[in-house]
């Protein structure tokens, strides 16, 4: 059985690699004319990467801001599944399941939602949850002062810490045959979207996808 301490560990390493990408959230948000309080509070009260880089990246090519809101909300409606599946796991109570929604995004729910009881679904998605909140906010605050000086971070590669956290959370789920089948099928239906779609649904739609094969295709519970 997975010690907590190594959980606690995973969950930090984790924390670290997202929310370094903060920086470049941050310098991207105020070249695209946002101010650094505005992009603060985004960080702050949105913190879901996705649906920010989706925002400033509609406002930056002159979109309107509320095209922009629209496609970010969308984005973030794939934490509402995310909250089904991590509301069993935690067991709070409703005062405790209010404040923890602001935590419920890709990385807290993959490092909570894997776990065999209470105590360790707790310890992996609020040490996940918090140490990304923490530090998201804060190189997203470095990366809006620094704004042009840095130019844009995904030269420096922080792009792909990203994507390599998210396959490293991925992996451990690859072991069955259901779980990779249904990876794949997600995968194929958000490439497949790509040419046809505007940004953001194929990743959306690949999900949901993945989602409700995962449901459909669920080993039946022990308990």
């Amino acid at each position: 059985m997975t010690s907590d301490r190594s959980i606690v560990i995973d969950s930090l390493g984790v924390g670290l690699a997202t929310g370094a990408y903060g920086v470049s959230f941050g310098a991207i948000s105020t070249a695209s004319g946002l101010s650094v309080l505005q992009t603060c509070l985004i960080s702050l009260l949105v913190f879901t990467g996705a649906s920010q880089f989706a925002f400033v990246g509609i406002v930056a090519s002159g979109g309107n801001p509320l095209t922009g809101a629209l496609t970010a909300a969308l984005l973030g409606s794939r934490n509402l599944f995310y909250g089904v599946s991590m509301a069993p796991k935690l067991e709070l109570g409703p005062g405790a399941r209010l404040a923890s929604a602001h935590f419920v995004i890709d990385e807290s729910t993959a490092m909570g939602v894997t776990r065999e009881n209470r105590r360790q679904a707790r310890l992996g998605f609020y040490w996940t949850g918090i140490s990304i909140f923490v530090l998201w906010n804060l190189t997203t605050f470095i990366g809006a002062l620094a704004g042009d000086a840095i130019g844009d971070p995904r030269t420096y590669g922080l792009d792909a810490a990203v994507g390599a956290a998210f396959l490293g959370l991925l992996w451990p789920r690859l072991a069955s045959w259901t779980g990779r089948l249904v990876a794949l099928t997600g995968a194929a239906v958000a490439l497949g979207l790509v040419p046809v779609t505007s940004a953001g649904l194929p990743i959306i739609i690949g999900g949901g996808t993945a989602v409700l094969l995962g449901m459909l295709w669920r080993p039946r519970s022990r308990s």
